[in-house]
């Protein structure tokens, strides 16, 4: 298993040198453990989805099964020809068990956590995969996937209010229709292939995003109908963004407003969200998706506290101000004091809930008024609402996942 302990800098990146660092130990992305221990500390949680041989969704991000090459022997490698059993027993976890779980299913269902389901296509040489030409065939197969992961939250009453899926399938708006799923999604967009080493599919990659400015970007959203727009971290980064052809968007000045206009309160999910680069596409109005949730990581380099509740327990003006006007000295005893004085969105009265909506809509250029947002922000934020949302549960991890 990968740990994330004490002298384990590539885990603890952006802890300052001066802070304690603790004895939490990162569990393995996408495990039940990760899970719980990312909904429980930030604004909710992304997964991975796969197919069984049996038909049923296992949390799995590789196309291969990702354990030692021993512990497949000569079976086929593929997740897609492995059992919903087989896979448990290398520890990988069911959608239903993860879903079932109190600590989840509390957060997800009653605490307005959000839930990112990314639904993973086959390697083309995989069983369910189609061949290199198989497009129909994923677009059917992410239906069904779809179709199968509905039902189950269906079952468990989850708020659409507060659940996305995505998937690298530019007939992802296909596969929602032949699904009947009235859950929220999205594309993401560039597409990269389904086969090949991951700095291969960025490369292959790479052409489509240069043509694809964020403005472009958007539009092809809003245009399929999807209803939100995840995007690399790239499009806001200097040096990547200027290398578009098009107008490019930022966090700060110019590009930053411009990106302000494009969005109008669309909601943006960028991944990473890196250490150096959170604390700024939060306050832009962009959820990120965090590979670092290590307890420990509560101040920024540049010289803020970290608040991993921005959309689940949302500060007002005043306790705003209070965290920007922590110091690194201070700044856990202040934490402490927020974490205890601000109530969780589910607890907010009716008059909190609209003064806070009515401060983001004027922040981040929402085009829908505070009252069009209510009855769909009772027991969850609104959609439009900025998150931290840990990235595979706690966080990225190295590869076998299970060793």
């Amino acid at each position: 298993m990968t740990d994330c302990k004490s002298g384990d800098t590539s885990c603890n990146e952006g802890i300052s040198s001066a802070q304690t660092v603790s004895d939490w130990r990162q569990p393995p992305e996408n495990t039940l453990p990760s899970l719980i221990h990312g909904i429980s500390n930030s604004d909710g949680i992304e997964l991975d989805l796969r197919l069984t041989s049996d038909g049923e969704l296992i949390i799995h991000h590789d196309a291969k099964v990702s354990v030692n090459k021993a512990a497949i022997n000569k079976h086929n490698p593929y997740v897609e020809s492995w059992s919903l059993d087989e896979l448990r027993e290398f520890g990988f976890c069911s959608f239903k068990e993860m879903i079932s779980n109190k600590t989840i299913l509390s957060n997800w269902r009653d605490e307005g956590k959000m839930v990112c389901l990314e639904l993973k296509r086959p390697h083309p040489k995989s069983p369910l995969g189609g061949g290199y030409f198989g497009g129909k065939t994923v677009t059917e197969l992410l239906s069904k996937m779809m179709e199968n992961a509905s039902s189950i939250l269906d079952e468990y009453e989850i708020p659409k209010s507060n659940t996305v899926f995505y998937a690298f399938h530019n007939k992802m708006h296909e596969s929602v229709k032949l699904s009947g799923s009235q859950y929220r999604w999205a594309e993401l967009l560039p597409v990269v292939p389904r086969f090949g080493h991951s700095r291969l599919k960025r490369m292959m990659a790479y052409p489509q995003y240069l043509i694809t400015p964020f403005g472009k970007l958007i539009n092809k959203h809003r245009t399929r109908g999807a209803s939100m727009v995840p995007c690399a971290l790239e499009y806001f980064q200097p040096f990547y963004n200027r290398l578009l052809i098009g107008k490019s968007v930022g966090l700060s000045g110019k590009r930053l407003k411009y990106f302000q206009t494009c969005r109008t309160g669309m909601p943006v999910y960028v991944w990473p969200a890196k250490e150096n680069y959170e604390s700024r596409l939060l306050e832009s109005g962009i959820t990120g998706l965090t590979d670092n949730l290590n307890p420990d990581f509560t101040w920024y380099k540049e010289g803020k506290a970290r608040w991993k509740y921005p959309a689940t327990q949302p500060l007002d003006k005043s306790q705003l101000q209070l965290l920007n006007s922590a110091t690194f000295d201070n700044h856990q005893d202040i934490l402490q004091q927020l974490s205890v004085e601000v109530p969780k969105w589910s607890e907010c009265d009716t008059q909190r809930k609209l003064e806070i909506i009515k401060m983001w809509q004027a922040k981040w250029n929402w085009e829908l008024k505070p009252g069009e947002m209510k009855d769909d922000s009772i027991s969850s934020p609104p959609w439009q609402s900025v998150r931290l949302i840990g990235h595979r549960g706690s966080g990225k991890t190295s590869r076998p996942v299970m060793k």
